[in-house]
C-alpha cells in the first residue's frame, strides 16, 4: 500500500463509529475541486509504511471501532484487497471513501467492506469538465451500480462546485434516487485549497429552501455538510 497520510482519530469518515483514516496515495483523475492534491501522484512527498500503520492500530484495538481507506483513490492500489482483509482481522469494521474511478477493482473488494462513501460528482456525460478524463462518467456510475448490488451500506455524496447550476445538482439526485440510494450529502466546495486556482476564493454555492425539501424528501437520510 502507499500510504500518503493518516488520521489517527475521526468521528466524522464512517457514520456511527471511531475510526482511523487511511490516505491512500495515488489518483488518476485531476478534479478541479480537489483539495487534497499532494495525494494525486502515484508517489507522494510523505509516506506511511504498512507495517508501521499495522503496528499503530494493533495499539488502537479496543479503542477503534473502524478504519477507513480514503485517498487520494485506495481502489486502484493492487494491495487493497489484501490491506483490507488484514485490517478485518485485526477486528475493526472496514469503510471505503471512493470515487468509483475503477469499477473492476472496486468490485473485487466490496465483500470484504462494510461501508463505502461514493462521490457522484456530476451526470455521466459532464464528468470530464470536473475531472479532465473522458469516461470517467461511465465508471464512476457503473461503481456506483456494483455498490447497490452488493448490499454494502452506501452513502452518495456530490460536491457542489461553483458554477454549477442549482437544476445539475437536482438531476444528478433525481437520478441517485432512481438507482435506489437510500442516503445522499451534499457537501460543500472548499474552494480556497482547490486544484484549480480560479475556484479559490469563490464563496460556495447556496443551496435553495426547495432545493433542501426535494432532496430530503428523495432519500431515507440526507445531510447538507457546509
Amino acid at each position: 500500500m502507499r500510504i500518503g497520510g493518516l488520521t489517527p482519530l475521526s468521528t466524522l469518515d464512517f457514520p456511527g463509529e471511531l475510526s482511523a483514516v487511511v490516505f491512500c496515495q495515488g489518483c488518476p483523475w485531476r478534479c478541479r475541486y480537489c483539495h487534497n492534491n499532494h495525494l494525486l501522484p502515484a508517489r507522494g512527498p510523505e509516506s506511511l509504511a504498512w507495517g508501521d500503520l499495522v503496528d499503530f492500530l494493533e495499539r488502537r484495538q479496543g479503542l477503534l471501532d473502524a478504519v477507513v481507506f480514503s485517498g487520494g483513490e485506495p481502489s486502484i492500489q493492487n494491495a487493497l484487497a489484501r490491506a483490507v482483509d488484514q485490517v478485518a482481522e485485526l477486528g475493526f469494521k472496514v469503510g471505503l471513501h471512493t470515487a468509483g474511478v475503477a469499477p473492476k477493482r472496486l468490485a473485487r473488494v466490496l465483500e470484504r467492506i462494510d461501508w463505502v462513501g461514493l462521490d457522484v460528482k456530476a451526470l455521466p456525460e459532464d464528468y470530464p469538465a470536473i475531472t479532465g478524463v473522458p469516461g470517467s462518467g461511465r465508471a464512476a456510475w457503473r461503481s456506483l451500480a456494483l455498490a447497490l448490488e452488493s448490499g454494502v451500506a452506501l452513502e452518495v455524496r456530490t460536491t457542489w462546485m461553483p458554477g454549477i447550476a442549482e437544476q445539475a445538482i437536482e438531476a444528478i439526485s433525481e437520478r441517485v434516487a432512481g438507482y435506489g440510494v437510500r442516503r445522499f450529502a451534499l457537501q460543500a466546495c472548499i474552494a480556497e485549497r482547490a486544484r484549480d486556482v480560479r475556484l479559490r476564493g469563490q464563496a460556495p454555492p447556496q443551496p435553495s429552501a426547495a432545493l433542501l425539501e426535494n432532496l430530503a424528501g428523495r432519500f431515507e437520510q440526507f445531510e447538507l455538510r457546509q
